[in-house]
C-alpha cells in the first residue's frame, strides 16, 4: 500500500514511570528466550461442534497456524478462530478452535512438526472468540545485559508492588511505527486489504491512548484518581464513573482494586468529565486527523486501564549478563511495556 498522506507521525519514546532504564540488553536472540502461554478464561466443556486445540508453536505466527488448520481440516478460513495474536519470534502456547459440526476429528497429530506441537484437543459448544483470555504467562530471557543491578532490583520491586504503565507495545505500531501512517492513508482514501484494515485502525487508537497515558504519567496521575475519571475493575472489562473522588475511591485505587482509564477513541461518549475529559480532549485536538478517521470508520468508544498490575513477578540472573524474568499479565497488556521500564533494548 502506498502512503498518500503528506502528514506523517513519528512514534515517540513515551515516558517511563520509574525513571529511565539503567541497563541494556537484547530479547528474542533465540525463540525460547521469549515464552508465552495463554490462559483461557474458561474450560472447554468436552463436547460440541467446535474442536479446541492447544498448540505450542515455535517461530510461527498465529495466522499461519490458523490457515494450516483450515487446510488440514478441510474447512473455510473463517471456521478457524483464535483468542489473540502471538509473536512469531517466540515459543507460544495458544488455543485455536475449528468448527466441525457433525464431523469426526482428523488425526491432529499428523500436523505436528518440529515447530508445531499439539498439547490438548477438546470439544466445546461455541467457537473461540477474540479476547476471551484471562491473561498470559511470560518467561523472558534478556541476554547481553549490562547496567546497574541495584537500581534494576529497585525498579523491579516498584513494578511488583505498584504495577506499571499499560502502554500498547511497539509491535502494535509496526516497523518504525508505520501502521499509524498507514491508518492516515486509509483515512485519506488509500486502498487497503481487508485483513490489514483492522491492524491500522487499532494502531491509530492505540497511538492516541499511549499519548494520553504519557501525558498522565508526566503529571503523575497515571495511577491516581482525578476529577471526572472513569474507573475499571482490576482484570475486568467492567468500568464505572464515580459520583465523586472521595476517600473510598482513593483507597480502592491505591489498593489496586480499580484503575483510572484512558480513552480508546471512537464514536459515542467517553464517560469522562472535568479534568479527565480536558486531558483527553487535548489529545484528540492535537491528533484531529486520526480522531476524524476513527469516527469515519465507525469505531465505538471504549476504555482501557492506565495501570496494569503484574502477577508472580520473579527474576534471577542466570549469569552476569543473562537476566531471566517470569510473570503473568492480564489479557491485552504487553510484556514489552514492562521490559521498557527496565532495559534499553539493543537492536
Amino acid at each position: 500500500m502506498t502512503i498518500i498522506n503528506q502528514e506523517t507521525i513519528q512514534i515517540p519514546h513515551w515516558v517511563t514511570v520509574y525513571g529511565n532504564p539503567v541497563s541494556q540488553g537484547k530479547i528474542k536472540t533465540k525463540a525460547d528466550d521469549f515464552i508465552v502461554k495463554e490462559q483461557l478464561s474458561f474450560q472447554p466443556e468436552g463436547s460440541g461442534e467446535h474442536v479446541f486445540l492447544q498448540i505450542e508453536k515455535t517461530g510461527e505466527n498465529t495466522e499461519y497456524i490458523a490457515r494450516l488448520l483450515a487446510r488440514f481440516a478441510g474447512v473455510r478460513q473463517r471456521d478457524v478462530s483464535f483468542a489473540g495474536l502471538k509473536d512469531r519470534h517466540a515459543v507460544t502456547t495458544q488455543w485455536f478452535s475449528v468448527w466441525l459440526p457433525g464431523k469426526e476429528d482428523p488425526d491432529w497429530t499428523q500436523l505436528e512438526l518440529e515447530s508445531i506441537k499439539i498439547l490438548q484437543v477438546k470439544r466445546h459448544a461455541r467457537k473461540l472468540k477474540r479476547g476471551v483470555l484471562s491473561g498470559n504467562e511470560f518467561q523472558i530471557r534478556i541476554r547481553e545485559w549490562q547496567g546497574d543491578k541495584l537500581r534494576l532490583e529497585q525498579q523491579l520491586q516498584q513494578i511488583k508492588t505498584h504495577g506499571f504503565a499499560n502502554y500498547f507495545g511497539e509491535q502494535r505500531f509496526g516497523r518504525q511505527g508505520q501502521n499509524v501512517n498507514k491508518a492516515l492513508s486509509l483515512f485519506e482514501g488509500a486502498k487497503v486489504r481487508r485483513e490489514h484494515r483492522s491492524i491500522y485502525l487499532s494502531a491509530a487508537r492505540s497511538y492516541l491512548f499511549n499519548q494520553l497515558l504519557a501525558k498522565r504519567i508526566a503529571d503523575n496521575s497515571w495511577n491516581q484518581a482525578i476529577s471526572g475519571d472513569v474507573f475499571i475493575f482490576d482484570r475486568s472489562n467492567s468500568y464505572f464513573k464515580a459520583d465523586s473522588i472521595d476517600d473510598a475511591v482513593l483507597e480502592r485505587v491505591k489498593s489496586g482494586e480499580i484503575h483510572p482509564t484512558g480513552m480508546m477513541f471512537g464514536k459515542g461518549e467517553t464517560g469522562t468529565s472535568a479534568q479527565a475529559m480536558q486531558l483527553e480532549t487535548e489529545i484528540v485536538e492535537n491528533n484531529q486527523a486520526l480522531a476524524n478517521g476513527l469516527i469515519k470508520f465507525d469505531l465505538t468508544s471504549d476504555r482501557r486501564a492506565l495501570r496494569v498490575l503484574v502477577s508472580d513477578l520473579q527474576w534471577q540472573f542466570e549469569d552476569d549478563t543473562t537476566l531471566l524474568l517470569s510473570f503473568s499479565l492480564p489479557a491485552g497488556s504487553y510484556a514489552t511495556a514492562l521490559i521498557r521500564e527496565l532495559v534499553d533494548l539493543k537492536s
